[in-house]
């Protein structure tokens, strides 16, 4: 058993995947946060949450992380206490799951000796998201890109230019990743996957040269966006009223129901736009996180 670590705590970042038309590849970590306290000085394992949507069992995905951590070194798990301040939407297309699944392998990698790297982290923790999108910003934080190649993952870091300014318009209802997913078609046309190609590529051509206007266009996308305004069909209104309020360019976060704006100001505008609406939910002005998972001392 590791030695007794009276108050680890480590600190997520949010994280929106996508940006429009980088599908499964593109992800953005943001300034909301899931905190983790623990300590190893539990008899049995116990977990605290402020968001009482967040499991308190053993299925809770901090502490499946955590425990994958201690199995893959063939170490045994040891009795853990979880405190959970969490900040960050669950179920709203910015990767709650995601940032769970780092904090989780964060805590269990500095218990089991720290043997891995973050890279090698997203490797053990790609099972348990499924796809690297969200888990590698909310580890490296800010814009990444990545590919599971094999039974590997490539996930390299993207310089923008300047940082956009993000308005985010957080909806009162959750949608379901699993039904997100389940009204994708199975093939699309060429057409559309050249068109996304091509997109995605404006995209990050866009955010290298700090040309944003072209981001109107570059958040395009027909591989997910249209299908998933069949159960989310203010969206397009969403998109368009950022748009109008001078956004640079729009899209759903994620699965959703959160969409993201990048803007250069204005962001009250935007801010009222969405609101206007008339899909019940908030608004947030965020900035990008550049530091993605790491430990805090006590107090911070």
């Amino acid at each position: 058993m590791p030695p007794k670590h009276e108050n680890i705590i480590v600190r997520v970042p949010a994280s929106s995947a996508n940006l429009g038309p980088g599908f499964d590849c593109l992800g953005l970590a943001v300034n909301l946060y899931l905190q983790v306290s623990c300590t190893t000085d539990a008899i049995t394992l116990r977990i605290e949450s402020s968001d009482p949507d967040v499991s308190t069992g053993p299925d809770n995905l901090i502490y499946r992380a955590l425990a994958r951590v201690f199995e893959a070194s063939g170490q045994a798990v040891p009795p853990v206490h979880l405190s959970i301040a969490n900040g960050i939407p669950l179920s709203r297309g910015l990767g709650s799951s995601a940032a769970a699944i780092a904090a989780g392998l964060m805590l269990g990698n500095t218990l089991a000796g720290d043997a891995a790297d973050k890279h090698g982290l997203l490797r053990l923790g790609l099972p348990l998201e499924g796809h690297p999108d969200n888990l590698a910003p909310a580890l490296f934080g800010g814009l990444r890109v990545s590919s599971v190649v094999g039974e590997d993952v490539v996930s390299l870091p993207f310089a923008l230019a300047r940082a956009p300014r993000i308005v985010l318009f957080i909806p009162d209802f959750v949608m379901s990743t699993f039904e997100a997913r389940r009204v994708l078609p199975e093939s699309i046309p060429r057409a559309d996957a050249v068109f996304n190609t091509c997109r995605t590529s404006l995209l990050l051509a866009a955010l290298a040269a700090g040309d944003f206007p072209a981001l109107r266009w570059a958040m395009e996308d027909r591989l997910h966006q249209p299908y998933r305004s069949a159960i989310f069909p203010a969206l397009p209104s969403l998109i368009q009223a950022a748009l109008a309020a001078g956004a640079a360019g729009a899209a759903l976060s994620g699965a959703g129901s959160t969409v993201i704006a990048f803007c250069d100001g204005e962001t009250d505008r935007i801010a009222a736009a969405f609101e206007h609406v008339g899909v019940p939910g908030h608004s947030a002005v965020t900035e990008i996180d550049l530091e993605g998972a790491v430990f805090l001392q006590s107090g911070e």
